[in-house]
């Protein structure tokens, strides 16, 4: 059962596992932005010891995860976001609009991370949807199940709901075509 004091815990599993759960060699992540208790006891279910905490993207290092607890970063941030992810196999996550009432500002945040990764794809869960892009790995096709299938004590994510949250009504999958990159 969700713990009662955390209204966000759909938010907060999958911000952290969806991205956590994609990427087969996690060193480094980078969390930017405020974040509770509850979203940091979802890091600590990964085996992720070199975990660092911003309020922008102003650190000079490189990670192999960063998940934007902000609105989506201007095309200047996404910059800095090219600049301190690795290069080849980096994972981004970020808020978007919620892709159900606001389709035209959720197309044009997705075109605007998508510039700088070969995978870009919205994925909604409730009234929530995140972006999640990459440069190597697909949150579908490569999900690492030896740490999706064995993550204790979530009470929304599985992997099954990983694979769903990226699946649109064909009048949603029709708007991003061309824009997110699958």
């Amino acid at each position: 059962m969700a713990n009662s004091d955390n209204k966000n815990f759909a938010y907060d599993e999958m911000m952290v596992h969806v991205a956590m759960s994609s990427h087969k060699y996690i060193n480094k992540v980078l969390i930017v932005g405020d974040v509770s208790e509850d979203f940091k006891n979802e890091l600590a279910k990964h085996e992720c010891k070199n975990i660092t905490y911003t309020d922008e993207l102003n650190v000079d290092d490189k990670f192999d995860i960063i998940l934007y607890n902000k609105e989506v970063p201007s095309e200047l941030e996404m910059a800095n976001v090219d600049r301190c992810l690795e290069d080849k196999k980096g994972i981004f996550v970020t808020k978007a609009s919620f892709i159900n009432s606001n389709l035209e500002g959720a197309k044009e945040e997705i075109a605007r991370v998508g510039k700088n990764f070969w995978i870009c794809m919205p994925f909604s869960f409730g009234h929530n949807t995140l972006i999640f892009a990459s440069k190597k790995y697909h949150p579908q096709a490569e999900i690492v199940l030896q740490v999706s299938d064995l993550l204790e004590g979530c009470n929304y994510y599985n992997s099954e709901v990983q694979n769903a949250a990226f699946v649109y009504p064909q009048y949603i999958t029709k708007a991003i075509t061309g824009i997110a990159k699958r």
